[in-house]
């Protein structure tokens, strides 16, 4: 499950990770480590755990009441979860991006400079928000009219809108819940090019269903399954985690092998 050469770099850690909601097990033992400045993938069919793994690296299952977990998530070697860390600031490092963009109904300007407000910046702001902008690839499109309100931009541009907005909190990692999934495939493409730029300087997960998403963007890839549970539900897990290139042209495992040949799921 761990390729060594990860072991050494990992920015962020699961070790026996399961997840509940309420007495539900939904997840189950998923040990795995992300590397710093690559990009990962989660794949596999609907149902099998990975947006539930993802918002653990941010704690934004704190959010459902019946949610908790068992077992280790750690970044940068402090355990995310223990008594006394604040969530909120734990968000400022590990930022997200959500599958349906969602924009602020303010302006432009104020969806970059809102969140970096809340969070004590005390730069020039109209650096910060061209300088976000222009990392997201979206400078050249919203430069003339940053006061027109943010949800009036097409659906890829309010995608981009908001990885601006994520990436001008400074974090160090960027979790992305299937991105473009309610995008065309020209905006899709701008976003996979904007990742391959992103991981210069950030960590970034992603969880998508498009496979050839996945070989295109990712240096890694998981591959979870699920299986049926006596109560009539389904309990994901980790089948297989390495290189990208090794998930897709030599798998370890049959299920692996099969999932993304296009047989199941």
């Amino acid at each position: 499950m761990l390729a060594t050469d990860i072991e050494t770099q990992a920015v962020l850690r699961t070790k026996n990770l399961h997840v509940y909601y309420g007495s539900n097990l939904a997840v189950r033992d998923v040990s795995l480590d992300i590397p710093e400045k690559q990009v990962v993938a989660f794949i596999g069919p609907s149902g099998c755990g990975k947006s539930t793994v993802l918002r653990c690296f941010n704690r934004m299952n704190d959010l459902i009441k019946s949610a908790r977990i068992e077992g280790k998530v750690t970044y940068r070697g402090k355990d995310i979860y223990a008594t006394g860390l604040d969530p909120v600031g734990l968000r400022s490092r590990i930022g997200m991006v959500f599958q349906k963009p969602n924009p602020f109904p303010k302006s432009i300007y104020e969806n970059i400079a809102f969140g970096a407000r809340l969070n004590g910046y005390k730069g020039n702001m109209d650096e910060l928000v061209e300088s976000s902008l222009k990392r997201a690839v979206i400078w050249d499109d919203v430069k003339d009219k940053l006061q027109q309100n943010g949800q009036a931009l097409s659906g890829g541009q309010q995608q981009r809108l908001c990885i601006a907005r994520a990436i001008s909190i400074q974090p160090e990692v960027l979790l992305m819940d299937e991105p473009c999934a309610a995008l065309d495939p020209i905006s899709t493409l701008k976003i996979e090019e904007l990742m391959h730029d992103l991981k210069k300087q950030y960590t970034i997960v992603i969880v998508t269903h498009n496979m050839q998403q996945a070989s295109r963007v990712s240096d890694y890839t998981a591959f979870y399954n699920a299986e049926p549970t006596p109560k009539g539900g389904k309990v994901g897990y980790l089948v297989e985690y390495d290189r990208t290139e090794k998930i897709f042209q030599d798998p370890a495992q049959e299920a692996t092998r099969d999932y993304v040949a296009g047989r199941f799921g």
